[in-house]
């Protein structure tokens, strides 16, 4: 038997590895699917393979199964050469990580780019494939769950709206505050140069429900005041009108304050905040202090003027001293 048959014997015994054993040197030689050596692990005596790594490989004695014992260096060329510290694999295949750590620049930008480049200027061969995972991956999926979630919270907040309400117009009215309040939460995101992540789309929600809060009391409160104007027989001219919002506008401007202030006071500290976890606080607070502070500013003076416009209809119409 020649020695190519022994080794191919030895081969189809065990396919994916060798264990030889020498004295007291065991040694593993790793092969790939397909049948490729990929290297060699040792245990005990490992300073005779320090001291002269091919010498010793090329001396091991590799069983056949035919009961022989033939050296490595006859059935294959023995070469020392740099390679990867580890072989990794995924799903099977082996796989190779690039790290790029990016800094003082969107993830998702730097991914369009690079993608960009790598499928005009890259030939993969057959076989090969460039995956891009990390944050990048991570972001791509919660940007997937937000697609469902913000609609779903936007549909929440109007139904319990019209519930309240049980008025379109007011609705329509509340909901008003959001893009009010989004001025300042985009005005403060630029200024901190944080970038629109997962962790700001989570602050965007809540800032909604407390546009939407504020605005309800702030609708109240001028309901309040036209109801008792028209109760009174007061609301005779548009002069009527204007000095009943005025009225209810004033008398908001107090508990709106405190609300807004008191939520600006638990809020800010997290901006100051460092330690474990801070960056992604930062970027949850970030939008909600912005949101309110400009929701608080034109809160009272837009609100008041929608108001007007909805209300002067029935001042036009002649029908006085309604609701």
């Amino acid at each position: 038997m020649s020695t190519r048959e022994l080794i191919d014997q030895t081969r189809a015994v065990h396919p994916q590895q060798l264990v030889v054993k020498m004295s007291n040197l065991a040694t593993k030689v790793l092969f790939d699917a397909g049948r490729r050596a990929i290297g060699v692990e040792c245990w005990e005596g490992q300073h005779l393979y320090r001291a002269d790594p091919q010498a010793l490989l090329s001396q091991i004695l590799v069983a056949t199964p035919a009961g022989g014992q033939v050296p490595l260096s006859t059935v294959a060329r023995v070469e020392a050469a740099t390679g990867p510290p580890m072989i990794r694999s995924e799903g099977g295949r082996l796989v190779g990580f690039v790290v790029v750590d990016v800094a003082n620049r969107p993830i998702a930008d730097y991914v369009s780019d690079a993608r960009r480049q790598v499928e005009a200027k890259v030939i993969l061969p057959p076989g090969m494939r460039v995956e891009w995972a990390g944050q990048f991956e991570y972001l791509e999926r919660a940007k997937e769950r937000l697609k469902v979630v913000v609609p779903i919270t936007l549909l929440l907040i109007v139904l319990l709206l019209y519930l309240n309400t049980r008025s379109g117009v007011e609705t329509g009215i509340i909901l008003l505050a959001v893009p009010f309040s989004l001025i300042g939460a985009v005005w403060l995101l630029f200024v901190l140069d944080y970038h629109l992540s997962v962790a700001v789309w989570v602050g965007l929600i809540a800032l909604a429900g407390l546009d939407a809060e504020t605005g309800v009391v702030m609708l109240l409160y001028l309901q309040l005041s036209h109801r008792r104007f028209a109760a009174a027989g007061r609301l005779r001219s548009f002069a009527d009108l204007r000095q009943a919002i005025v009225e209810g506008a004033a008398h908001r401007i107090r508990p709106k304050l405190m609300t807004v202030v008191t939520m600006i006071v638990g809020l800010v500290p997290i901006l100051w905040s460092s330690g474990t976890g801070a960056d992604l606080m930062k970027r949850i607070a970030a939008p909600m202090v912005g949101g309110l502070v400009s929701s608080f500013l034109l809160e009272l003076t837009v609100y008041p003027a929608i108001f007007a416009l909805w209300k002067s209809r029935a001042v036009r119409s002649g029908v006085l001293g309604q609701p």
